[in-house]
């Protein structure tokens, strides 16, 4: 056994002897098998380094961008399945929005309104003592109202004036209750009433342009700041 891989080796390295000057075609097979699998992985380094990987980071890449797309599409597919219920409750939700819009008066029903209130006391026979409609505080999409109130009467029919506040088809509210007794031993009732309202669209507009100019002032450098 040692005898044949002697001779093995010996014949092997015969093949690689006087190679120079000989063209490889005409090389013994050992040398030329060798060459080719050197030629072989040069050729298969440089298409790795110069062609392959950059095939591999685009396949990588677009492996990424199937994953997103999946996730996309499950999500659109699942948004699609709930449309019809999404839409339901769209509606219910404007419905909603439509009828606390209706519980808002306009500026042209605020005069009503503040004759309701006073009715509402008038109607219950109390006496107003004070009914003092103060300046609108305008907020994002609403104006509020207070009205300094007092009111006298007896006991059952002030608790029947604050009810019918609380059911009437536009918003009231009575805030900073106070009561006390008169002289007479009648009750009396210090409140501010608050009344609110949608602001119109041209009130939307100004509140835009004031923001926006707000921003604008806000962004403006400071003269003299470096």
């Amino acid at each position: 056994m040692n005898i044949d891989l002697k001779q093995s080796f010996a014949d092997l390295s015969v093949q690689f002897e006087g190679l120079q000057g000989r063209h490889p075609g005409l090389w013994p097979l050992a040398p030329r098998l060798l060459c080719a699998a050197g030629v072989m992985a040069a050729v298969l380094g440089l298409g790795y380094f110069f062609y392959w990987s950059g095939q591999f980071e685009e396949q990588e890449s677009l492996a990424q961008l199937e994953t997103t797309l999946r996730d996309a599409y499950k999500l659109k597919m699942a948004q699609a399945i709930n449309l019809d219920a999404l839409e339901a409750q769209q509606q219910q939700v404007n419905r909603y929005v439509e009828r606390l819009e209706k519980q808002l008066p306009s500026k042209a029903d605020m005069d009503a309104l503040l004759s309701d209130i006073n009715q509402a006391g008038s109607g219950r026979g109390l006496q107003f003592e004070l009914f003092k409609p103060g300046m609108e505080v305008l907020k994002d999409y609403y104006a509020e109202r207070p009205i300094d109130i007092k009111v006298t009467g007896n006991y059952h029919d002030i608790g029947e004036f604050a009810a019918d506040m609380a059911r009437m088809s536009r918003i009231v509210t009575l805030n900073n209750l106070a009561l006390s007794t008169e002289k007479d031993g009648t009750l009396s009732l210090d409140a501010v009433a608050k009344t609110f309202r949608y602001l119109d669209q041209d009130e939307l507009d100004a509140q835009s342009k004031a923001r926006k100019a707000k921003k604008k002032g806000a962004a403006k450098p400071k003269e003299g700041a470096a």
